[in-house]
């Protein structure tokens, strides 16, 4: 965990450099926070820096002998699948904006094909060999179903919830914690949050882009699923349930009434700094819920660390 977090300390200080070298500076929404708007130009898709340092630990550390438990490998698979999916979005809006023309990212319709291979492929080799410690054991087809749709849900939710600074970096860490003595890939993505969240801390010098929340979304739904309870995760992971269904609600309200809106802009972190909630207090009441939610969801399942 301390090499992971040093190492993405280094990678993604050095992408940094590398980004304001080749003008791969973010693009800040015009309909935003007012805020944001000094954010314009800041370096995106942080995560390939933090995503790798965590890939090259764990490697070594497999080719060391450790990490030989499957579910191990088959959580970093399904991360890094998601990752490049997110890596790819990413690309596509850098080289919009440095060209002023192309295409601008990937569409849902193309990207919820790929989510769903990479879903089905982590959810048939984990259905077998899932946790079931509250009790909740459903046949093979039903757990492959719900696992493939778990990890779409959780990767476009935690997407979702990167929008402030350090804010998607401190919830994921601390959704990560109790997991930290089960998981290896756990505890390699949490160190290299850390090294990541240096520079992501508020005033960010740097955003996480699609590949990190991509990688981060899958890899903690493969976790809760193989090592604690499919059903604990919208628990523990409440902050990321409640901005994707912020995102819904406003556009199904909106499409119903013919431009009404819910909450002034979505997802709903936007909303409070819009009401007038400074972003280091969003960011920090999103943590504590967090906190919450995750204690919660493990006192359910027994209080195992």
């Amino acid at each position: 965990m301390i090499i992971a977090a040093l190492l993405s300390w280094l990678m993604v200080g050095g992408f940094i450099t590398a980004s304001k070298r080749y003008g791969w500076g973010q693009t800040v929404r015009a309909d935003g926070p007012e805020s944001h708007l000094a954010k314009s130009g800041t370096p995106t898709a942080g995560g390939v820096g933090f995503v790798l340092a965590m890939l090259i630990v764990w490697l070594g550390y497999r080719v060391a002998g450790f990490a030989t438990d499957p579910r191990e490998a088959l959580i970093v698979l399904a991360a890094l699948g998601m990752g490049l999916i997110g890596l790819v979005d990413d690309v596509l809006k850098i080289r919009s904006r440095m060209r002023g023309s192309g295409k601008k990212e990937l569409l849902a319709r193309e990207k919820f094909p790929l989510q769903f291979l990479v879903g089905l492929a982590f959810a048939y080799f984990a259905a077998p060999l899932a946790s079931h410690d509250l009790g909740l054991n459903l046949g093979r087809v039903a757990e492959t179903i719900l696992f493939t749709l778990v990890m779409i849900g959780s990767v476009n939710a935690f997407n979702f919830t990167d929008g402030l600074d350090g804010l998607l970096a401190g919830v994921s860490l601390i959704i990560l914690l109790p997991l930290l003595v089960l998981s290896p890939a756990a505890a390699l993505l949490a160190g290299a949050l850390l090294g990541f969240l240096w520079f992501n801390a508020h005033p960010a010098r740097v955003f996480m882009g699609d590949m990190g929340s991509h990688a981060i979304g899958a890899l903690i739904a493969g976790a809760y699923i193989l090592y604690a309870d499919v059903w604990l995760l919208p628990v523990a992971a409440i902050i990321p349930v409640v901005e994707v269904l912020s995102v819904v609600m406003q556009v199904a309200y909106f499409r119903r009434t013919g431009g009404k809106r819910i909450f002034r802009m979505t997802p709903i972190h936007h909303h409070f700094e819009l009401v007038g909630i400074p972003e280091t207090q969003v960011t920090m009441r999103f943590w504590i819920v967090t906190a919450v939610g995750t204690a919660a969801a493990w006192w359910l399942l027994g209080g195992r660390p």
